[in-house]
């Protein structure tokens, strides 16, 4: 890689950020292509966001990814927001338009290209989602947006379900059509009831990851049945005991490691308005 003088600067905002891939994946990229982009990871916490957001407009970065704990709290200080970002209230993506910042939320989008992926359609699907967490909010936002037919929301009582009631107004505000509910997950007889009549369940819980890696948010395995699509946002362990259960049920059955792919797939459209050579980042990185 040779830095010149027209090298632009992009990086991953949050803390901590040592242990992350993206760079690896994005300057691997950017060379593959000839683009003279350079990505760093740096450690940012939420009292210095303010602070490193200044930074990137006078060093004119390109742009900046946000992991935790910076998603939310990034809104205050930059322009403008996507249709999804606004109503997911998290940003994982900004780009620097001529000075202007613009705020993206890539999650859902990688969660449905990792569908699309699979040969799996997403419009006028019922779908049933446990959890009601910023993964969560990020991926049934941008069902909604994309043209789900029914979404159906399981998640313990807890503040999340609240934040949750108030995503699901702004979006009926926005998306009429859409018919979305949330229920309590401790209702096990709804929960399997609503994942029998579904054609795609996922979970956008912690539960399946270590160390919770014994476990699974579906309890009773009757509510597996053929033609079901079964996608976990946890991808360690790769495949978790809902995977394992629901593949010994004729699922199809979906891993979390492809929408950490695809969400950056997107992201880096939107920084060069070049692919990634996705193939080649998989084979490497994935």
């Amino acid at each position: 890689m040779n830095i010149t003088g027209h090298t632009r600067l992009l990086a991953l905002f949050g803390s901590p950020v040592e242990h992350s891939g993206s760079p690896a994946m994005y300057n691997y990229s950017f060379a593959r292509l000839g683009i003279d982009y350079v990505y760093v990871a740096i450690d940012v916490d939420r009292e210095g966001l303010k602070e490193a957001v200044s930074a990137a407009r006078l060093y004119n970065m390109r742009g900046f990814n946000l992991t935790m704990p910076c998603k939310n709290d990034i809104i205050s200080y930059i322009d403008e927001l996507s249709p999804a970002a606004r109503l997911i209230g998290a940003v994982n993506t900004v780009v620097n338009e001529n000075g202007r910042l613009i705020g993206y939320n890539t999650d859902g989008v990688g969660f449905i290209k990792n569908l699309e992926a699979h040969k799996i359609t997403i419009r006028n699907k019922k779908f049933v989602v446990a959890g009601a967490g910023g993964a969560a909010t990020a991926i049934i936002v941008q069902l909604a947006l994309d043209g789900a037919g029914e979404i159906s929301i399981f998640n313990k009582k807890s503040e999340s379900f609240k934040r949750m009631l108030e995503t699901i107004e702004r979006i009926k505000k926005e998306i009429p059509d859409v018919v979305i509910n949330i229920y309590d997950i401790l209702d096990e007889a709804k929960f399997t009831s609503e994942i029998k009549q579904a054609d795609i369940f996922v979970n956008a819980t912690l539960v399946g990851m270590k160390p919770l890696d014994n476990e699974s948010v579906v309890k009773d395995i009757s509510a597996f049945h053929n033609g079901l699509v079964v996608a976990d946002v946890v991808y360690n362990p790769i495949e978790t005991k809902l995977l394992r259960e629901a593949g010994e049920a004729g699922c199809t059955c979906i891993d979390g490691k492809g929408m950490l792919l695809w969400q950056g797939v997107y992201a880096f459209k939107l920084y060069t308005g070049k692919d990634m050579p996705v193939e080649e980042v998989r084979s490497k990185f994935f």
